[in-house]
């Protein structure tokens, strides 16, 4: 993809996930993280047809903590990460969709507790690949579409 077809997003942009039918989610895009995380809570694990599927409830409104939505996605993989206060952890990565300006692809998410963070979810370099330029400056200069 080249420079031109790339799209420009802002710091802070909307995007949608539709395997688990959520729309839009106000998500931070960080150039400084290498790979993206979502605020969930009650985490589990289980075993279906020998793949483990991990369990979880979203919250999808940052301004209705109270709405929550029960999702599954099959594990991934277990990853040792190290958050912005420094502390590491392992957690959970799943493969899901993201639909961004009318675009969608595939990325990982790792699964952690996000709640003393101002956005449920964090849009990592990975997940953005050779796809989007960020303008830290903007906000919000894509739809979902």
């Amino acid at each position: 993809m080249t420079k031109s077809k790339k799209m420009i997003v802002g710091c802070i942009e909307s995007c949608d996930l539709p395997e688990f039918d959520i729309q839009d989610l106000h998500v931070r895009v960080d150039t400084g993280a290498k790979t993206s995380s979502l605020h969930v809570n009650n985490i589990s694990r289980s075993r279906e047809d020998g793949k483990v599927w991990i369990k979880f409830d979203l919250h999808p409104d940052i301004y209705n903590i109270k709405q929550m939505q029960s999702c599954k996605a099959r594990l991934r993989d277990v990853r040792i990460v190290k958050s912005s206060n420094g502390e590491t952890e392992e957690r959970y990565v799943i493969r899901t969709r993201i639909r961004m300006g009318g675009a969608e692809w595939p990325i990982n998410i790792t699964l952690t507790d996000r709640s003393d963070m101002n956005y449920m979810m964090l849009l990592g370099r990975q997940a953005m690949g050779k796809r989007l330029l960020v303008d830290p400056s903007a906000r919000f200069l894509l739809t979902s579409a």
